[in-house]
């Protein structure tokens, strides 16, 4: 069973930053896909970013482009996501999740494994 554990997250004010990790648990982690999703209070669940297995390839959602980073550790089983530039609308719970497949997609049904998630509340 694949866990993941999200951390690093606060209340921050606007244009403030925030890293958040997830740990991985298993032996296989650099073969997988990565992703962060959020969810707003009220809101569907959406996708935030996804990281390839090597690092190399990344992808973010259009609302975060240019203020979030998504990286990886793969020796240490670990995702991040600094958050720079921290806007109100960026106020969710946040989850890590492992892709089930070979495609950086956006959508949930793509994502197996899912972390508890860690609340980033971004004040005015």
């Amino acid at each position: 069973q694949v866990q993941l554990v999200e951390s690093g997250g606060g209340l921050v004010q606007a244009g403030g930053s925030l890293r958040l990790s997830c740990a991985a648990s298993g032996r296989t982690f650099s073969m997988y896909i990565m992703g962060w999703f959020r969810r707003a209070p009220g809101k569907e669940r959406e996708f935030v970013a996804a990281i390839s297995g090597s690092g190399i390839s990344t992808r973010y959602a259009e609302s975060v482009k240019g203020r979030f980073t998504i990286s990886r550790d793969n020796a240490k089983n670990a995702v991040y996501l600094q958050m720079n530039s921290l806007k109100p609308e960026d106020t969710a719970v946040y989850y890590c999740a492992r892709n089930r497949g070979t495609l950086l997609s956006t959508v949930v049904h793509a994502y197996e494994y899912w972390g508890q998630g860690t609340q980033v509340t971004v004040s005015s």
